[in-house]
């Protein structure tokens, strides 16, 4: 997987969005910040992204957030196999 650093704002919203993702796919959350100058400059958002993927560990899965996963996964395709009306009419 590929590092990225994403910087997102949605219409109508006055706060920019800034994520780190790491080689591992893990998505850090940075903030959130109404401009992008001082400390949430891209300099430093770099700066901040570097440090997270200098040090980056594959997190371990606990067992209860495996198990929600699992049954949200399992959720989409029943979905999908039914189309997405609990009648199944689709």
């Amino acid at each position: 997987m590929s590092r990225k650093i994403i910087i997102d704002k949605y219409q109508g919203n006055t706060h920019y969005n800034i994520h780190v993702i790491d080689s591992f796919g893990q998505e850090h959350h940075l903030g959130y910040s109404e401009t992008l100058t001082g400390p949430n400059s891209y300099e430093m958002i770099e700066l901040r992204a570097e440090e997270i993927w200098s040090n980056e560990v594959k997190r371990e899965i606990d067992p209860l957030s495996k198990a929600i996963h699992e049954m949200v996964e399992t959720g989409k395709k029943f979905l999908d196999e039914r189309g997405n009306h609990r009648d199944g009419l689709d």
